[in-house]
């Protein structure tokens, strides 16, 4: 079976800057201008996720006038 067709499949990709829990209360409060802490400091690694899972951890970088993250550590990649 060739897997050629399958390396094209198009998979959704999240870029996990941090978390952080709220109240009932303040999540239906939010509102533009909101400002929601999260639990992670600036320059810190973010995680890059696939359907829930981390499959790397990188640094956020900026291309022309977009965000990009530049991959530092595959999941499940040893160094030996």
């Amino acid at each position: 079976m060739k897997l050629s067709p399958v390396k094209q499949v198009r998979v959704p990709v999240q870029v996990v800057l941090g978390e952080t829990g709220m109240t009932l209360e303040d999540f239906a409060s939010l509102k533009e201008g909101s400002i929601v802490e999260l639990d992670s400091y600036a320059g810190e690694p973010v995680k890059l996720q696939a359907s829930g899972q981390t499959v790397a951890i990188g640094e956020v970088v900026v291309i022309d006038e977009n965000f990009g993250i530049r991959i530092t550590a595959v999941a499940g990649e040893s160094d030996g």
